[in-house]
C-alpha cells in the first residue's frame, strides 16, 4: 500500500542530519575562506601625512612667521583611491595657516599639510548631487612614488578630499586658502633665513678686522643701536598711513616675534661683566617685549563656531608665564588686562574671558578657573596646594612680631610674594579653617593666631607655659 509511519520518520531523521551536516561544512569553508581574504588585505597606515606639535592645551605649535587665517570643524582628509594602503582621517578641526594645514583629532593627535607641497587646488564642483552632499575641497600635493606618504620633494602627485561636514562656511575657508597658497609666505622665510647665513658668512670671511669692530662695549651699544634704528624706521614707514601699516603689519609680527625669542634665550654665555644697572634694564626690556603681543591671535572670524573653544586653550597657554611670575595665581581682572593688550587690537570681552575660563573644565588644560567666598575669581594651577600657602601663612603669624600685633594682608602679600588682594583671600581662608581670627579696626583687617583651640574649657583662666598659648604669651611678656 505505501510506506508506513516508521519509515516516513526515518526518512526525515536522514534528512535533517545531512542538512545539518551540510550547513556546518558550509560554515565553516566560508570561515576558512573570510578569514584568509582578511590576511591579505594590507595594512591601514595614518602616518602619511607629517605630525604636527601641540601645546598642552591642544593648539598647534606656529612656526615663525606663521599666522593662523581660518577655522573648519567635522573635517575628514581623505587619499587618492590608487594608494588603498592610506587610511582618512576621521572627524577632526582643520586649520589654516600662511603656511600649513593642521588637522587636530579628538585625541590630540595632529598632522599638517605643508602648503609648499600643495601643486594645485581644484575649483569647487557644481552639480544636483553635490547640493545634497557634504562640501568638498580637493588638492593635489606631492608624494613620495614608493608609500604615497606626502612628500615636498616627490616626484608624484596626489589628490586629497577635505569633507566638510560641520556647520562651517567652506567657500569662505576655500578663498583663504588661495589666498594663503598664492602668498607663499614659506618662500619670504626661506630668502630671509639664506640672506642671513650668507651675511654671517660673509662677515665670517671679512678677518680680524671686521669682528675687532663689534668686540668690546662701544661695539656691543653700535650694535644695538643700529638695530634699534632699523626697527625706528620700519616702525615710521608703518605708521605713514593706513594702507602703509596693513602692508608692514606682517612684517612687524615677524620683528616682534623675532625679538621675543632673542629676549627669551637669556643672556650670551661670555663674561661681559654686567652691573646691576644694565641688568635691571635688560629686564625691564624682556617684560616689555613679552608684552609686544600674540602673533597670531583667535579670533571670531578665522574659528567660527569654535571660537569659544581655541580662544580657551590659546588662553590656557599665554597664562603660564603670568602665572609664574605671580607665584601660582593671579585675579581674573589682572589676566583680562594682560591678555587684552597682548591681543592689540583684537580685543575680547569679559564675558568671552569668562566664558573661555569655564570651558577648562571640560578639556585637558594645566589650568582652572577657581571662585573664593568672597565672589573674587582667579586664575590658578591645578598644582597649586592650599595646604602649602596655610602652611606658610601658619608660619608668618608665629613669629614674635605677628603674635603681638598680628598681620595684614599688605605683609602677607611680601611673604607670599603675590597681591594683596589675594593674599586677603587666603587669609580669609585660613580663617574659615580655624587657623586665624579677624580684627576689624579703622585701620583695616588684622589677622592673628587662633589659641582658641589652646583654652580649655573646664579652666579658662588657666595660662599654659607650653604650645602655642605659651609662646604668645612669651611674645607679650617680652614686648612690655
Amino acid at each position: 500500500m505505501g510506506c508506513t509511519w516508521c519509515e516516513i520518520s526515518q526518512l526525515e531523521s536522514l534528512e535533517l542530519y545531512f542538512s545539518i551536516h551540510y550547513n556546518i561544512d558550509r560554515q565553516l569553508r566560508s570561515n576558512f575562506t573570510f578569514h584568509h581574504c582578511f590576511d591579505q588585505i594590507p595594512q591601514m597606515s595614518t602616518r602619511w601625512l607629517p605630525a604636527a606639535q601641540l601645546t598642552a592645551s591642544g593648539r598647534p605649535v606656529f612656526i615663525l612667521g606663521e599666522v593662523e587665517s581660518s577655522l573648519l570643524s567635522g573635517v575628514d582628509i581623505e587619499p587618492d583611491d590608487q594608494y588603498p594602503n592610506l587610511s582618512p582621517l576621521k572627524s577632526g578641526i582643520l586649520i589654516l595657516t600662511t603656511h600649513r594645514l593642521i588637522w587636530i583629532s579628538d585625541s590630540s593627535s595632529a598632522f599638517a599639510i605643508p602648503l609648499s607641497a600643495v601643486t594645485h587646488i581644484f575649483s569647487p564642483k557644481k552639480s544636483i548631487k553635490a547640493m545634497f552632499a557634504s562640501p568638498r575641497i580637493r588638492i593635489q600635493v606631492l608624494v613620495s612614488p614608493q608609500n604615497g606618504c606626502l612628500d615636498e620633494k616627490g616626484s608624484k602627485s596626489m589628490v586629497i578630499t577635505i569633507v566638510v561636514r560641520g556647520k562651517t562656511d567652506p567657500e569662505a575657508f576655500l578663498g583663504k586658502l588661495w589666498e594663503a597658497w598664492r602668498g607663499r609666505a614659506w618662500e619670504t622665510l626661506k630668502e630671509e633665513s639664506s640672506s642671513s647665513t650668507s651675511t654671517d658668512e660673509g662677515s665670517s670671511r671679512s678677518g680680524i678686522r671686521t669682528r675687532s669692530a663689534v668686540v668690546g662695549v662701544a661695539g656691543i651699544l653700535r650694535k644695538e643701536q643700529e638695530m634699534w634704528e632699523s626697527t625706528d624706521k620700519s616702525l615710521q614707514d608703518a605708521f605713514q598711513d593706513l594702507n602703509a601699516l596693513m602692508d608692514k603689519a606682517k612684517e612687524m609680527v615677524m620683528l616682534a616675534e623675532k625679538m621675543r625669542q632673542k629676549l627669551l634665550s637669556g643672556p650670551s654665555t661670555q663674561g661681559t661683566g654686567t652691573n646691576d644697572e644694565e641688568i635691571g634694564s635688560k629686564q625691564e626690556m624682556q617684560d616689555w617685549m613679552l608684552s609686544v603681543g600674540i602673533a597670531s591671535p583667535v579670533t571670531k572670524e578665522s574659528a567660527g563656531a569654535l571660537y569659544h573653544q581655541q580662544l580657551s586653550r590659546q588662553l590656557a597657554d599665554f597664562v603660564k608665564i603670568p602665572l609664574e611670575k605671580a607665584g601660582g595665581m593671579i585675579s581674573l581682572i589682572d589676566i583680562y588686562c594682560v591678555f587684552n593688550r597682548a591681543r592689540g587690537t583684537e580685543l575680547i570681552s569679559p564675558e568671552d574671558l569668562l566664558q573661555a575660563c569655564s570651558i577648562w573644565e571640560k578639556i585637558d588644560v594645566p589650568v582652572m578657573l577657581r571662585k573664593f567666598d568672597s565672589g573674587v575669581m582667579v586664575i590658578q594651577n591645578k598644582s597649586y596646594s592650599d595646604e602649602e600657602v596655610l602652611a606658610r601663612i601658619n608660619a608668618l603669624v608665629l613669629k614674635p612680631d605677628s603674635l603681638r600685633s598680628g598681620i595684614s594682608a599688605s605683609d602677607a602679600a611680601m611673604a607670599l610674594g603675590i597681591a594683596p588682594a589675594m593674599a586677603k583671600e587666603h587669609l580669609l581662608t585660613a580663617e574659615s579653617k580655624g587657623l586665624l581670627c579677624r580684627d576689624i579696626s579703622p585701620d583695616g583687617f588684622r589677622f592673628y593666631v587662633n589659641l582658641f583651640g589652646e583654652i580649655l574649657t573646664e579652666d579658662i583662666y588657666l595660662v599654659k607655659d607650653y604650645g602655642t598659648y605659651g609662646t604668645w604669651i612669651s611674645a607679650v611678656l617680652a614686648s612690655r
